[in-house]
């Protein structure tokens, strides 16, 4: 039976972009920025994204794209089925670790995209209403446990449906809309009265926030928003034709990462301060200052409605390609069906997931350093598991495979002559730059 693959180049740029285009964006960015000083956040991000996290997403899309395999597969048959081939099975364990928490905030966000069409926000409502109104229900026992379900349920009837039909069909649909949403919000937003405060939060650095702690934030987050680390970029990769661009494929996706990020910190950010409110927020940024916010905006209830349709559709282009790294493990290694490695994967995901919504309720008393069970999975992915499996490719990429190998993969057998300049830097980075500020980072956040 012959592989699936993308169909076309829009095709797999869009995919890619869908999995790295995610909750990442429109949930944790802001919020992050919120509690790390704005400006001088996004500085930082924005290099971190193109020195250290680019040359890691080529490195993946390399061993994807020349494997044609999964995860695993590509480890192991890419090493001579040495040792390394663990750190394949490492990359298809994270994502489901992941996405069992990840499907809780997309629960999340179906409900407020049910409260958004039935009006919830509207009225003259106080901030500290939001705020009970989040913690009542994720603290509830059934509701988000449903929601959750819901969410995981059409992540995985897309995937079930396959990669040209499924993934590629869905991402080409939705992220030019979930584009076309944001802008729209961040136009609004920009124009409400007392909105120039945002963005000179946005685009004003003060460089005395910037600590240890904050460039790991701003590493993890170029993780999690990128979908470094855990096998998404390699799975999808392994999917491209031979015959596309790494450099443009892997730039193109950082791109329209990096865009979409600051367009959604110009829809979030301005409207926050438009109306006197913290944008320290925390997590509760989108779920408990957002709704305030609309309620008191111009046109708000519809403003909420299209938001929270764009933080659903987000998320769930992110969420197939989580679901489909460990899929293609079990379809090709386990010799599974795609409809019952589906369904297995779903209970899986379903069951730790369960346990991380209900850790905000039934579940509250158990604590892991000082936090939630859905705190600790967070912690480890984004802090811990996508940095070590970062390091992991990159290592393996810069000095386990051949040089010639790399460089006949990145450049189509030498044919892309720009490729070819670029591929000395491009080395370089992978092999000492990147192994070393992972490395760096990664322990001045754990100080």
């Amino acid at each position: 039976m012959s592989r699936d693959s993308f169909g076309s180049r829009f095709g797999a740029l869009v995919a890619m972009a869908g999995s790295a285009v995610g909750l990442g964006n429109l949930w944790r960015f802001p919020y992050l920025v919120g509690e790390n000083g704005g400006a001088a956040f996004i500085i930082i991000y924005i290099l971190l994204s193109f020195i250290i996290c680019l040359p890691i997403f080529i490195s993946e899309f390399v061993i994807g794209r020349r494997s044609q395999k999964n995860a695993f597969a590509a480890f192991r048959d890419l090493s001579g089925g040495s040792a390394w081939r663990w750190v394949g099975l490492f990359t298809i364990i994270v994502p489901l670790v992941v996405l069992s928490y990840y499907s809780v905030i997309g629960g999340w966000s179906v409900e407020y995209l049910l409260k958004s069409v039935s009006f919830s926000f509207t009225g003259e409502a106080s901030q500290s209403v939001f705020h009970s109104m989040f913690t009542d229900f994720v603290s509830s026992t059934w509701a988000p446990l449903i929601a959750h379900t819901a969410f995981l349920l059409v992540t995985t009837l897309i995937v079930i449906v396959g990669i040209k039909d499924g993934i590629e069909k869905f991402s080409k649909v939705m992220m030019p809309l979930l584009f076309f949403i944001v802008v729209a919000i961040a136009i609004y937003s920009m124009t409400l009265p007392g909105a120039s405060a945002g963005l000179d939060y946005l685009f004003n650095p003060d460089f005395s926030k910037i600590t240890g702690k904050a460039i790991a934030a701003a590493l993890g987050q170029a993780f999690f928003s990128l979908s470094l680390g855990f096998g998404t970029i390699m799975t999808y990769a392994s999917y491209v034709s031979k015959k596309e661009n790494i450099m443009f494929q892997s730039a193109a996706t950082a791109v329209s990462d990096l865009m979409f990020a600051l367009i959604a910190g110009m829809a979030i950010m301005p409207a926050v301060f438009a109306f006197g409110l913290n944008p320290q927020s925390g997590p509760g940024l989108v779920f408990e200052t957002l709704p305030f916010v609309f309620g008191q905006m111009p046109a708000g209830g519809v403003v909420a409605i299209l938001f929270f349709l764009a933080l659903l559709v987000a998320a769930l282009t992110s969420s197939i390609s989580m679901l489909e790294v460990a899929v293609a493990y079990l379809v090709e290694e386990k010799k599974f069906s795609r409809l019952w490695a589906c369904v297995v994967l779903f209970a899986v995901c379903w069951v730790v997931g369960a346990i991380c919504s209900l850790s905000f309720g039934p579940l509250s008393d158990i604590k892991i350093d000082g936090g939630n069970i859905f705190d600790f999975f967070d912690n480890l992915s984004s802090n811990i598991l996508m940095t070590l499996g970062s390091l992991l490719t990159v290592l393996f990429v810069g000095w386990r495979l051949k040089k010639t190998d790399v460089y006949d993969e990145f450049t189509n057998g030498g044919t892309l002559s720009r490729n070819a300049r670029l591929f000395g830097v491009l080395w370089f980075l992978i092999r000492y730059v990147c192994p070393l500020a992972i490395a760096a980072i990664f322990i001045s956040g754990l100080l």
